[in-house]
């Protein structure tokens, strides 16, 4: 039986416009998207929120690259349903889609450019998760959009920095979202938001993967899915391997083994738990953020998180 925790820790901001792509940085403070925003936002160790660029668009998943600039998973925005009290939640794609890319923000100027709009011609539809290799690139999830009747198919891509090679890794898939590496960087996870579940593949090449003949028919080998109606959304791994994906409708954070076992399940105060990532002494903070009500927390977490190539 899984064991069920709280998600306990400190208030570092509330209010912010459906936060996302959590970057732990050196000074304790927290780098951060407010997608209903369209910005890079940073919030201090002290809980004062900056704003570093205006995306525009839907500045979702994020993370450090070598060149000590952030780079952005942009999904093109979404229309939005809110409530009294600044709840929220995406609503389809955006009227006013501007299409997805990646983009790479100067943290010291503000300046953003586009680094990919396509690969091989195909549009990118609403890009969503990163994680760098250590090498020339990076990884990311490719969700899609919902539209009227209709849902793009997702992805998966490797990229490199210097904006000479995309290429699709792994193709069809149903709403990838989270992406992460095990410690040595041989295995790419990936979580499937409406599915519930958790896929590996092991890295073979630049942009390769080892596709499994069956079941899957884009090739990943299943890790785990969860029973009920749940919902994955983004992931950091710890340093033991463990998978802590965020976990949507519950609400919180399950942390799976490598080999699949569900091992515990931190409850949130809120249902749309949509990300975590870890810094502070040890890599023992978890910072999460909880997007209906823009909240983000700092969290003791029981065990080291794995430090992320180009985290400081």
């Amino acid at each position: 039986m899984t064991n069920t925790l709280k998600l306990k820790g400190r208030e570092m901001a509330r209010g912010l416009r459906f936060p996302e792509g959590p970057i732990a940085m050196q000074d304790g403070s927290v780098l951060l998207v407010e997608i209903e925003r369209g910005t890079l936002t940073r919030v201090t160790a002290g809980g004062k929120v900056e704003v570093v660029a205006e995306t525009g668009g839907g500045p979702n998943g994020a993370a450090l690259g070598p060149d000590g600039k952030a780079y952005i998973c942009n999904n093109g925005g979404f229309n939005w349903h809110k409530e009294a009290g600044g709840y929220m939640r995406p609503n389809g794609r955006a009227d006013a889609y501007s299409g997805g890319r990646i983009d790479r923000v100067d943290l010291e100027t503000g300046k953003v450019e586009t680094l990919y709009k396509e690969c091989s011609g195909v549009p990118l539809k609403g890009p969503n998760d990163i994680v760098f290799d250590g090498k020339r690139g990076f990884w990311f999830s490719d969700l899609g959009k919902v539209y009227d009747r209709q849902m793009d198919r997702g992805a998966l891509y490797y990229a490199r920095t210097d904006g000479s090679l995309i290429k699709e890794a792994a193709f069809p898939i149903i709403t990838p979202n989270g992406v992460g590496l095990s410690p040595d960087g041989s295995t790419l996870y990936f979580a499937e938001t409406e599915t519930s579940r958790l896929w590996s593949f092991r890295i073979t090449g630049e942009g390769e993967l080892e596709k499994q003949p069956w079941p899957s028919v884009h090739g990943g080998k299943i890790v785990a899915g969860l029973p009920g109606y749940q919902r994955f959304d983004s992931m950091a791994v710890e340093e033991n391997g463990n998978v802590c994906v965020a976990t949507l409708m519950r609400g919180g954070i399950s942390v799976i083994s490598p080999a699949g076992e569900w091992l515990e399940f931190h409850e949130a105060p809120e249902h749309y738990c949509t990300n975590i990532c870890f810094g502070g002494p040890g890599m023992r903070k978890a910072y999460v953020t909880l997007s209906n009500y823009g909240t983000l927390l700092e969290v003791d977490w029981p065990r080291p998180g794995l430090r992320l190539h180009h985290q400081k």
